[in-house]
């Protein structure tokens, strides 16, 4: 424990809060809530033993750490759920949709929109779904435009915004024309009605009206015109039905199911509405730390629910959650009414519990097969590679790279190949301290330098065996001979045994052959350990200059706003979220400004001053 945690540590008050656990880049590895801080995040660091795997390599990576206090164990269960949804800690349990199935918005203004989106935010907007079909969504938004004429421009006329002549859709009749006035205001609400009815499932009318127009261009032999209404009533109906089973209770329920496999877990929901199962989704959930079933549905549940705009009355699950108590006040509070989460033993909710159960490993089943034949594909690509290099043992494979845009910024990335797969866990991003401007090779010696410490140093008080605890069997440079020679007395001065290659590339910046024990050797783009060794540096590409990047947005973000009297981190993220753009601060005038959360009229001026004297 060092002086940092030792010091945080005697502070800690006994409320309620989230703890927020960081390493010594700065980056959060877990998130916690506690009823009582103290008693929690002290047991962390007690000499007790038998902590668990994850938690003893959680500790060992732990630099120092943050608290939030809150009200109640609730607000710390909700804030615990966002910020792991928000930053995908190491240690925690992460749900990952990668899906991302869209929602239908209406939003919230003067004349509402009907929009696509990916997420749902806090602006009192309408939302319906997630869809799975988003084909069928983006024909669905342009129906309602079609049939009701919502308008597409963005214009804001809460502040009197206006057109002097309108846009195309208004000359096709795809709208009234707003923006110039032209639009009656009640008639177009009750047609963003009669669109929120639809999708709230109260009324079919529109699917009515598709019908009928089908009906009538059919009879008047307009077949492509009746082929493009039937399509529309398709689409809407893959929206509203997807039935799989009927239940005359009309019962509202979403039923939960997990399996396990070796690395994996699914867990598997499907969503009864008004009796009908609607629609189902999946979500793929590591396993690294083998933790129990129920802290496994627990996490699922509160991550799951925290931002859903509906929650049933009845949740059915194979596992009974930790937290029960907690989660179902949550959920009360949430919905409004209470909740209840149980195991069926018997019956029609058994019957629907077990066929969540069989989906669930079903699809285990078809990821494990996709697994496989990868670690096959990758299996041949590490066994070509220890040909080619005569190595006998190539576990491990560490890729370094260095990313900056003329020597600023500059930051270098460790890729980890585990057995030919990427292991993205095992990842390690470095700022570079000790080197100004664009040096490759001194950046590379920094970052080496760095890693094989950490390595030596975590091998002699024999805590970790994972990240830099674990030596890599081969070390590729994303580079020629300087780089391999960098690379090479690093190990020296630091007296290790690992081996280095180096990956050479042609004119047309192509990887055209490996050097290794000062030699090059020229490898076939055919050949398996071309493709391993292609992806493998990809892979560290990516990782660099995604970094790099997120680096240069938040400098950015400083550079321009931390400058004014007053701004601090709220208020910078307010006006980003409202003005999207730098640029359009700079724009805007003081009103605008204080329009933006936070943002009274003195500090408006100060941020309108600022951008007006710095031209």
């Amino acid at each position: 424990m060092n002086n940092k945690i030792k010091n945080i540590l005697k502070d800690l008050p006994k409320s309620p809060g989230v703890y927020i656990m960081k390493n010594k880049e700065d980056e959060i590895i877990y998130v916690g809530k506690a009823i009582n801080l103290k008693r929690r995040v002290s047991q962390y660091f007690s000499n007790s033993t038998n902590k668990g795997a994850k938690v003893d390599a959680m500790v060992s990576h732990i630099d120092h750490f943050e608290y939030i206090i809150v009200e109640n164990e609730v607000e710390a269960l909700v804030l615990e759920s966002n910020l792991i949804k928000k930053n995908r800690p190491k240690y925690n349990i992460v749900l990952r949709d990668d899906k991302q199935y869209p929602y239908i918005k209406i939003t919230n203004q003067k004349f509402p929109r009907i929009l696509k989106v990916r997420k749902i935010q806090k602006d009192k907007a309408q939302y319906f779904g997630p869809y799975p079909d988003t084909y069928s969504v983006n024909n669905a938004i342009d129906l309602f435009q079609l049939l009701y004429k919502i308008r597409t421009c963005n214009l804001n006329f809460e502040k009197g915004q206006t057109l002097e002549r309108p846009c195309l859709n208004y000359y096709i009749s795809r709208c009234n024309g707003a923006c110039i006035g032209k639009e009656n205001e009640e008639n177009y609400l009750k047609n963003i009605e009669k669109v929120s009815d639809f999708l709230s499932g109260r009324n079919d009318d529109i699917l009515n009206i598709l019908l009928e127009k089908m009906n009538n261009e059919s009879m008047n032999l307009n077949y492509e015109q009746a082929a493009k209404w039937r399509d529309y009533y398709k689409d809407l109906n893959i929206l509203r039905e997807k039935q799989k089973i009927t239940n005359s209770n009309y019962e509202n329920i979403d039923i939960i199911a997990i399996s396990r496999g070796k690395s994996e877990i699914v867990v598997q929901v499907f969503f009864m509405r008004n009796g009908k199962i609607i629609d189902r989704e999946h979500f793929v959930l590591k396993d690294d730390f083998k933790e129990s079933d129920s802290e496994i549905i627990s996490s699922f549940i509160k991550q799951f629910y925290l931002d859903l705009t509906y929650i049933p009355k009845e949740i059915l699950v194979d596992t009974y959650p930790n937290d029960m108590d907690l989660i179902l006040e949550f959920l009360k509070q949430k919905k409004k009414s209470l909740v209840s989460i149980h195991i069926p033993k018997i019956g029609t909710k058994k019957e629907l519990i077990e066929m969540a159960k069989q989906n669930a490993d079903e699809m285990l089943y078809k990821i494990e097969k996709a697994k496989e034949k990868r670690e096959r594909k990758n299996s041949n690509g590490v066994n070509n590679l220890k040909n080619i290099l005569k190595i006998d043992k190539l576990e491990r494979i560490e890729c370094y790279d260095i990313s900056n845009i003329s020597g600023f910024n500059s930051v270098g990335s460790m890729v980890v190949f585990t057995n030919g797969i990427p292991n993205p866990k095992e990842y390690r991003k470095f700022k570079i301290k000790t080197v100004k401007g664009a040096d490759d090779y001194a950046s590379h010696r920094e970052v080496l330098s760095r890693r094989i410490k950490e390595f030596i140093d975590l091998n002699k008080k024999q805590k970790s065996k994972t990240g830099f605890g674990v030596k890599p069997d081969l070390i590729l440079m994303d580079g020629g001979k300087g780089q391999v020679n960098i690379a090479l007395e690093v190990i020296k001065q630091f007296d290790v045994d690992i081996k280095v290659a180096g990956l050479v590339k042609d004119d047309k910046h192509i990887t055209r052959a490996i050097i290794y024990n000062n030699e090059e050797i020229l490898i076939n783009k055919s050949d398996p350990a071309y493709k391993l060794i292609y992806q493998i540096q990809e892979e560290a590409h990516r990782f660099a200059i995604n970094y790099h990047h997120n680096l240069m947005r938040k400098t950015m973000k400083k550079s321009e706003l931390d400058n004014i009297k007053g701004v601090g981190e709220e208020k910078r993220k307010n006006l980003y979220k409202y003005f999207k753009t730098i640029d359009n601060i700079k724009k805007a005038n003081v009103e605008e400004l204080m329009q933006v959360p936070l943002i009274g009229k003195k500090q408006a001026l100060e941020i309108y001053k600022y951008f007006k004297l710095k031209g």
